[in-house]
């Protein structure tokens, strides 16, 4: 599909892009990347350019604009339908639904108050209750899908509810949330995934710094 076009934020920084990138690539989803570099507290008027959100990320099919990350991974779901980006098993993708709702619409103490942030040094900051309970759903998730299916991915082969959770993975890391094994042993399987290397690597390069998102 070399017509997808996808537009996002900077790779250091941008949660929201990072998830329907890791999605499409991690799958094996051609599309054509376009970066609008943000810079706090002015922004980029270039955004308003092609999102009617004025945000990152939006994907272009023709004539068509599709913005927020799961509709940018439902909608290329079924136009490329053997992808991968939803487990088979019908069961499977129902949770994998869910799950990927309940990081769209909740654990906002953890997204506050730990940004994500590739190029962070490892180290940890004093965080919240509602952080903690926060870490701690999410932990106990991974761990019942993980355990459900076998691993090494929530549902087994790598799918789109993985890549809504990449942030997360990051955020575990750079800020030092964590430390049982079950939880790392998913981290580690996300961070070796090429899909991730390769964003990784490319937000290591980025000259952008935005104080806003430095903890």
């Amino acid at each position: 599909m070399n017509d997808l076009i996808l537009y996002i934020g900077n790779k250091n920084y941008s949660s929201w892009s990072f998830r329907p990138w890791m999605a499409l690539t991690g799958c094996g989803v051609k599309f054509e990347e376009r970066l609008i570099p943000f810079d706090f507290a002015a922004g980029n008027p270039k955004i308003r350019e092609v999102s009617p959100t004025g945000r990152v990320p939006i994907l272009y099919h023709g004539d068509l604009r599709v913005w927020e990350s799961l509709a940018i991974i439902e909608y290329v779901a079924e136009v490329v339908p053997d992808a991968g980006l939803w487990p088979k098993n019908r069961q499977d993708r129902a949770l994998a639904r869910s799950i990927s709702m309940e990081m769209l619409s909740g654990f906002r103490a953890l997204r506050n108050a730990c940004p994500m942030n590739m190029r962070r040094k490892k180290q940890a900051i004093g965080v919240s209750d509602d952080v903690m309970a926060d870490v701690e759903r999410i932990k106990s998730l991974w761990g019942e899908m993980r355990r459900r299916s076998g691993g090494p991915f929530l549902f087994g082969e790598f799918s789109g509810a993985d890549a809504m959770y990449a942030p997360v993975v990051n955020r575990f890391d750079a800020y030092d949330l964590v430390d049982d094994s079950e939880t790392l042993d998913y981290m580690a399987a996300m961070k070796s995934h090429p899909a991730w290397v390769k964003w990784h690597d490319a937000a290591l390069a980025e000259p952008w710094i935005v104080a806003e998102d430095e903890v």
